[in-house]
């Protein structure tokens, strides 16, 4: 590639698709980058002992994280800005996660509950 007018190459920061060198290093970064966070706390907390405070606090990050995103995706519209009373169709497919989830108390029955419900509210609304 050379720039027009000059007719000197030009160096491109965006790597050729055909670029081996550079998936490999992409792919190997991408595996530290994946591993570090999960190794050093196994690393650092397998040897000492957790305080109960500490194990009872983590029992409620996992629901927290998730109601963060389900409220937000109900809320909120694509473009980030926030919808009043949220979307209908959402709202009633989640009231219906929650009573299926009440009910059986079981993951893998409320998440089919769950589709199935978006499903036919689509067909409707």
């Amino acid at each position: 590639m050379s720039d027009l007018l000059t007719g000197m190459p030009v160096l491109s920061l965006v790597p050729s698709h055909h670029n081996l060198t550079y998936h490999l290093i992409v792919i190997v970064i991408a595996a530290f980058a994946a591993f570090i966070p999960r190794y050093f706390p196994m690393r650092f907390f397998t040897n000492r002992k957790i305080p109960l405070w500490f194990n009872e606090w983590m029992k409620y990050v996992p629901v927290s994280l998730f109601t963060a995103l389900v409220v937000k995706s109900i809320f909120m519209s694509k473009t980030y800005t926030f919808v009043p009373f949220g979307h209908v169709s959402q709202i009633l497919a989640a009231v219906i996660v929650m009573i299926v989830a009440y009910f059986t108390r079981s993951m893998a029955v409320s998440v089919i509950g769950g589709l199935a419900a978006v499903w036919l509210i689509s067909l409707v609304i």
